[in-house]
């Protein structure tokens, strides 16, 4: 994700809070367009990995306003800002231990 410069994205481990998924996997687009780059790169990094994984199931992509992808143990959700705002996924799933990703920077 921030290959694509995907914005605030996060971890939420929900191992010990609930059986539907072990990891979420949370980032933001500025635009659609954004949003679209990022699942998109996501998606294609993850089928050309040695053991390809493809999404079980997609939704939002028609519409790039909140996409979902299922991986089984993880499910990836990229948002546009107002979108992520509203649903709150970080507070919903507030009892789940939460990891900010940022990027590594190579160093000098």
């Amino acid at each position: 994700m921030l290959d694509k410069q995907a914005m605030d994205v996060i971890i939420l481990d929900l191992r010990k809070v609930t059986a539907i998924a072990d990891f979420f996997v949370i980032g933001s687009g500025s635009v659609d367009v954004h949003v679209k780059a990022v699942v998109d790169h996501v998606e294609r990094s993850l089928k050309s990995t040695r053991k390809p994984l493809r999404p079980l199931h997609t939704e939002g992509y028609n519409h790039l306003n909140w996409v979902l992808m299922d991986y089984g143990d993880v499910v990836v959700h990229m948002f546009q800002p107002d979108a992520r705002a509203f649903y709150q996924l970080e507070k919903l799933w507030g009892d789940a231990p939460t990891e900010y990703v940022e990027e590594i920077l190579p160093s000098a």
